[in-house]
């Protein structure tokens, strides 16, 4: 079989052909960026993006580790909402994405694992590089197929590009339902040959006319636009979440930032304060440093709402959990559909109703500010005020005025992708009200501290405006393979930011940190590395500089980077633990005034 190609004639090559159909029909239902990583069982898809590169259809980034390639779709994908793609070869390198597809699946971020495999006769014969892909991922993924092995591309098509229709519908929930977006995984078996020849090596990437799919570019199967794109309320008056005036809201970790701002509008029709985990204010109702009021436990005890409204799933720190825990205290949730167990977030097994994301849907005039919101406010106004001088411009750098400095210094429109861990805490208790020019970015979905750095290079890669991640130095070192970027590839403008405390000192603030158990912790839980950072980035070409006071770090951070660059923070690692216990205590005298 032959086909006419930019005027050459050249045999069609099923693997090839194949692989040049799935990814433009992938390309026609919204795909612009595809992460390859090297193999050869995926030359027919690695040779298929790099032709749609040629034409200008997508942007193909090349990453030598797998687990950081992953990672970096999860960044590409996260913001923009559109699909991006993972492409690699059999075995181990399958395995290798699992870290990102579970934050996928529980971040809710449209993700493409396009895995090459052995054609069915290589299987299970003990082929090199051949494992049992199918189902690799299990139930953290929306949809799993296995395309048929090319071998007749003109009957075939038809079924790929409708394959390719199921996996962007369901990577995006775009038919809404019960599904949400998350990772969708197409196992892709390719017979010898691997490598184009004659005809094949068109750089148009051009497909006989029997293959070519709907006319003008058109999609083979016409999807919905996706409801998680836009995540507005929409729901009859019957179904709307009831007011009640001694409401407090919580907003936890959601898909995204459309989420968070009905969550905020639905509080302030209601007049209800909000204790939120970080992301842009929006409403003058969110509270500041609230989990610090939170673990005023006398206070609160005196204050208690009759209701606490839980948006989205909480993931930081013990404040919320004993909230929701208090006897007599009506829980009720509202879930974006977030993939779980029972579809809800209800760590305490306390809730007594689950709303979906509909019911925040608002109508008629709103509502004034209520008395119980107001006690709470003025609450919050005290603790920022208690709580300042920790943050003030002279102050040595340790985490949360670290945070500040990095907050307030940031050009506007700035993107701050914040690590999992002790940072993400930090902003929280260095900042009293989150700037609504800034975009905070969060990957909460397991909140493991994997992939940070490729994750931040995507979101990065996938925004116009300055980017800037603030990572721990065991975050950061754990994803250092973020920093392997060919000279050929795009690189992004991004600085990052590292908290250097030599290890995880998060744990000293646990209760793995209490003195009587300080003799194993350090090898236990904080396990200090004592890698020199910038060495490590000067390997990479990257350029790290070091910082010690608040003016300098606000100076470098004011000034938007110009490709990768690393700015490392050292701060002791042995005050954290007590400076957590200052902050607590500076806030019960606060509200005992």
């Amino acid at each position: 079989m032959s086909h006419e190609t930019g005027g050459r004639i050249g045999p069609v090559n099923p693997s090839t052909t194949g692989a040049r159909v799935l990814l433009d029909e992938l390309v026609r239902l919204g795909l612009r960026e595809v992460v390859l990583c090297p193999g050869s069982r995926s030359a027919p898809l690695a040779y298929a993006a790099h032709d749609l590169e040629v034409a200008g259809r997508i942007r193909l980034h090349v990453r030598v580790d797998e687990r950081s390639a992953a990672f970096l779709a999860l960044g590409l994908a996260k913001t923009s909402r559109r699909p991006a793609a993972v492409i690699t070869t059999s075995g181990t390198a399958v395995a290798n994405l699992h870290p990102a597809v579970l934050e996928a699946h529980h971040g809710a971020v449209p993700l493409l694992l396009l895995t090459a495999d052995r054609p069915p006769e290589l299987r299970g014969i003990g082929a090199n590089q051949a494992t049992d892909q199918i189902g690799v991922y299990g139930e953290h993924v929306r949809l799993a197929l296995e395309l048929e092995t090319p071998a007749d591309p003109s009957r075939q098509a038809p079924a790929w590009r409708t394959a390719a229709a199921r996996a962007v519908a369901a990577a995006t929930g775009a038919l809404g339902g019960t599904g949400t977006a998350g990772p969708v995984h197409l196992d892709l078996p390719y017979r010898d040959p691997l490598a184009p020849s004659g005809g094949d090596l068109a750089p148009s990437g051009g497909l006989p006319d029997p293959l070519l799919g709907r006319p003008d570019g058109a999609a083979w199967v016409a999807l919905p636009e996706p409801a998680t794109w836009t995540a507005t309320p929409v729901a009859g008056p019957a179904a709307l979440l009831a007011h009640d005036p001694d409401t407090l809201v919580v907003i936890g970790e959601l898909p995204t930032a459309q989420h968070r701002a009905a969550a905020l509008a639905w509080a302030t029709h209601h007049g209800a304060p909000v204790i939120a985990e970080p992301g842009p204010g929006g409403s003058p109702l969110v509270l500041p440093h609230g989990d610090r009021i939170l673990a005023a436990a006398h206070w609160v005890g005196e204050h208690l709402p009759s209701r606490v409204v839980v948006v989205g799933r909480p993931t930081l720190g013990r404040a919320v959990p004993a909230l929701t825990r208090t006897p007599g205290l009506r829980v009720e949730v509202v879930t974006p559909g977030e993939p779980g167990a029972a579809g809800w977030a209800d760590a305490t097994h306390t809730a007594a109703a689950v709303h979906p994301f509909a019911a925040l849907g608002v109508q008629g005039e709103g509502k004034e500010v209520t008395p119980f919101a107001r006690t709470w406010l003025a609450a919050g106004e005290r603790v920022a005020a208690a709580l300042a001088p920790d943050a003030r411009a002279d102050a040595d750098l340790d985490g949360p005025v670290t945070a500040r400095v990095v907050h307030d210094a940031l050009p506007e429109d700035s993107a701050l992708f914040l690590g999992s861990s002790s940072v993400a805490r930090d902003i929280a208790h260095g900042t009293a009200h989150v700037r609504d020019d800034v975009e905070i970015v969060t990957s909460r979905g397991l909140a493991g501290i994997d992939g940070c750095v490729s994750t931040a290079v995507g979101l990065a890669l996938s925004r116009p405006g300055p980017t800037l991640a603030l990572l721990g130095d065991l975050t950061f070192l754990h994803d250092a393979n973020g920093l392997l970027i060919g000279p050929d590839e795009p690189r992004p403008d991004l600085t990052i930011v590292v908290v250097d405390d030599d290890g995880g000192s998060i744990f000293s603030t646990l209760e793995y940190g209490v003195a009587e158990l300080e003799g194993p912790m350090r090898r236990l839980f904080t396990t200090p590395t004592g890698t020199d950072i910038e060495l490590l980035c000067a390997a990479h070409g990257v350029p790290a500089t070091t910082v010690t006071d608040a003016a300098g770090l606000a100076q470098l951070v004011s000034r938007p980077s110009t490709g990768i660059r690393v700015i490392r923070v050292p701060v002791d690692p042995g005050a954290r633990r007590a400076a957590g216990q200052a902050s607590r205590d500076a806030v019960v005298a606060a509200l005992a005034d």
